[in-house]
Protein backbone atom coordinates (compact mmCIF):
# COMPACT_ATOMS: atom_id res chain seq x y z
CA UNK A 1 0.00 0.00 0.00
CA UNK A 2 1.45 2.88 -1.10
CA UNK A 3 1.02 6.45 1.33
CA UNK A 4 0.17 9.65 -0.02
CA UNK A 5 3.57 11.16 1.34
CA UNK A 6 5.60 8.80 -1.27
CA UNK A 7 3.72 9.66 -4.01
CA UNK A 8 5.59 11.51 -6.73
CA UNK A 9 4.45 12.77 -10.53
CA UNK A 10 5.27 9.96 -13.93
CA UNK A 11 8.74 10.15 -14.49
CA UNK A 12 9.43 12.16 -17.26
CA UNK A 13 6.06 14.19 -17.05
CA UNK A 14 7.63 17.36 -15.14
CA UNK A 15 10.21 19.07 -15.89
CA UNK A 16 11.99 21.88 -14.37
CA UNK A 17 11.41 25.99 -15.00
CA UNK A 18 13.69 27.36 -18.24
CA UNK A 19 15.59 30.09 -16.23
CA UNK A 20 16.71 32.32 -18.97
CA UNK A 21 19.29 34.77 -18.55
CA UNK A 22 21.63 33.71 -16.33
CA UNK A 23 24.77 33.08 -18.20
CA UNK A 24 26.17 31.69 -21.04
CA UNK A 25 27.08 28.80 -19.66
CA UNK A 26 23.43 27.92 -18.63
CA UNK A 27 22.90 27.29 -22.85
CA UNK A 28 20.01 30.30 -22.20
CA UNK A 29 22.43 33.49 -21.26
CA UNK A 30 23.25 36.38 -23.84
CA UNK A 31 19.99 36.63 -26.11
CA UNK A 32 18.21 34.52 -23.60
CA UNK A 33 16.09 32.85 -25.67
CA UNK A 34 14.56 35.85 -27.65
CA UNK A 35 16.69 36.27 -30.90
CA UNK A 36 18.44 39.34 -32.06
CA UNK A 37 17.37 42.43 -31.71
CA UNK A 38 13.58 43.70 -33.03
CA UNK A 39 10.81 44.24 -31.40
CA UNK A 40 9.88 41.16 -29.73
CA UNK A 41 13.44 40.65 -27.85
CA UNK A 42 12.34 44.43 -26.02
CA UNK A 43 10.67 44.52 -22.70
CA UNK A 44 7.14 45.29 -22.43
CA UNK A 45 6.63 44.49 -25.98
CA UNK A 46 2.69 43.30 -25.05
CA UNK A 47 1.21 44.45 -28.52
CA UNK A 48 -1.27 41.51 -29.17
CA UNK A 49 -4.04 44.28 -28.49
CA UNK A 50 -7.17 44.16 -31.45
CA UNK A 51 -6.37 46.49 -34.41
CA UNK A 52 -2.26 46.32 -33.86
CA UNK A 53 -0.67 46.17 -37.03
CA UNK A 54 2.79 46.32 -36.17
CA UNK A 55 3.04 50.10 -36.23
CA UNK A 56 1.15 50.70 -39.33
CA UNK A 57 -1.44 53.42 -39.15
CA UNK A 58 -4.46 50.94 -37.99
CA UNK A 59 -7.21 50.72 -40.38
CA UNK A 60 -9.85 52.20 -37.49
CA UNK A 61 -7.50 55.25 -37.90
CA UNK A 62 -6.93 55.65 -41.38
CA UNK A 63 -10.66 55.76 -42.21
CA UNK A 64 -13.02 58.62 -41.91
CA UNK A 65 -15.54 59.10 -38.85
CA UNK A 66 -19.07 59.09 -40.61
CA UNK A 67 -22.98 59.65 -39.66
CA UNK A 68 -24.87 60.18 -37.22
CA UNK A 69 -25.92 59.12 -33.69
CA UNK A 70 -28.50 60.43 -31.32
CA UNK A 71 -27.74 58.06 -28.70
CA UNK A 72 -27.13 60.92 -25.84
CA UNK A 73 -30.53 62.03 -26.40
CA UNK A 74 -32.68 59.34 -27.06
CA UNK A 75 -35.59 58.65 -25.26
CA UNK A 76 -35.85 55.84 -22.95
CA UNK A 77 -38.89 54.20 -21.79
CA UNK A 78 -39.98 51.33 -19.87
CA UNK A 79 -42.32 49.36 -21.78
CA UNK A 80 -45.59 48.14 -19.63
CA UNK A 81 -48.25 45.41 -21.34
CA UNK A 82 -51.71 44.47 -20.43
CA UNK A 83 -50.51 41.42 -19.15
CA UNK A 84 -48.07 44.06 -16.20
CA UNK A 85 -51.60 46.01 -15.69
CA UNK A 86 -53.58 43.14 -14.91
CA UNK A 87 -50.87 42.54 -11.90
CA UNK A 88 -51.35 46.03 -10.35
CA UNK A 89 -54.44 47.12 -8.53
CA UNK A 90 -55.49 50.51 -8.33
CA UNK A 91 -54.56 53.47 -11.02
CA UNK A 92 -51.95 53.06 -13.06
CA UNK A 93 -49.05 55.67 -12.60
CA UNK A 94 -45.49 56.09 -12.41
CA UNK A 95 -45.63 56.43 -8.80
CA UNK A 96 -47.70 53.12 -8.39
CA UNK A 97 -44.97 51.44 -10.96
CA UNK A 98 -42.34 52.65 -9.16
CA UNK A 99 -43.70 51.04 -5.60
CA UNK A 100 -44.02 47.58 -7.80
CA UNK A 101 -40.50 47.29 -8.82
CA UNK A 102 -41.59 48.16 -12.76
CA UNK A 103 -40.03 51.36 -13.24
CA UNK A 104 -36.42 51.42 -14.18
CA UNK A 105 -35.55 54.69 -16.62
CA UNK A 106 -38.26 56.56 -15.44
CA UNK A 107 -40.76 57.29 -17.78
CA UNK A 108 -43.40 54.51 -18.75
CA UNK A 109 -44.89 53.52 -22.69
CA UNK A 110 -47.63 51.26 -22.99
CA UNK A 111 -48.33 48.78 -25.38
CA UNK A 112 -50.32 45.88 -26.64
CA UNK A 113 -49.95 42.94 -25.65
CA UNK A 114 -52.15 39.72 -24.08
CA UNK A 115 -55.40 40.70 -23.01
CA UNK A 116 -56.61 43.32 -20.76
CA UNK A 117 -58.88 42.01 -18.12
CA UNK A 118 -59.65 44.70 -15.93
CA UNK A 119 -61.08 48.70 -16.17
CA UNK A 120 -57.88 50.54 -15.24
CA UNK A 121 -57.22 54.52 -15.12
CA UNK A 122 -53.62 54.93 -16.81
CA UNK A 123 -51.48 58.39 -16.16
CA UNK A 124 -48.30 57.12 -18.17
CA UNK A 125 -46.02 59.32 -20.54
CA UNK A 126 -46.88 57.48 -23.59
CA UNK A 127 -49.21 55.07 -24.71
CA UNK A 128 -49.39 53.48 -28.53
CA UNK A 129 -52.95 54.20 -30.09
CA UNK A 130 -54.22 50.88 -29.84
CA UNK A 131 -53.70 50.32 -26.52
CA UNK A 132 -55.05 53.64 -25.59
CA UNK A 133 -58.79 52.64 -27.93
CA UNK A 134 -59.04 49.29 -25.78
CA UNK A 135 -58.69 51.05 -22.47
CA UNK A 136 -60.96 53.42 -23.24
CA UNK A 137 -63.19 50.69 -24.99
CA UNK A 138 -62.90 49.17 -21.50
CA UNK A 139 -64.62 52.17 -19.71
CA UNK A 140 -60.90 53.46 -18.37
CA UNK A 141 -58.88 56.61 -18.38
CA UNK A 142 -56.12 57.40 -19.96
CA UNK A 143 -53.72 60.63 -19.17
CA UNK A 144 -50.62 61.17 -21.09
CA UNK A 145 -48.22 63.06 -18.91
Amino acid sequence: MSLLSSLRPKKGSTQSRKRVGRGDGSGWGGTAAKGHKGQKARAGTGKNVRGFEGGQMPLVRRLPKFGFTNAMFKKKYDVLTFKDLNRLDGDVTPESLKEAGLLKEGKVKIIVKGELEKVVNVKVHKISASAKKIIEEKGGKVEVI
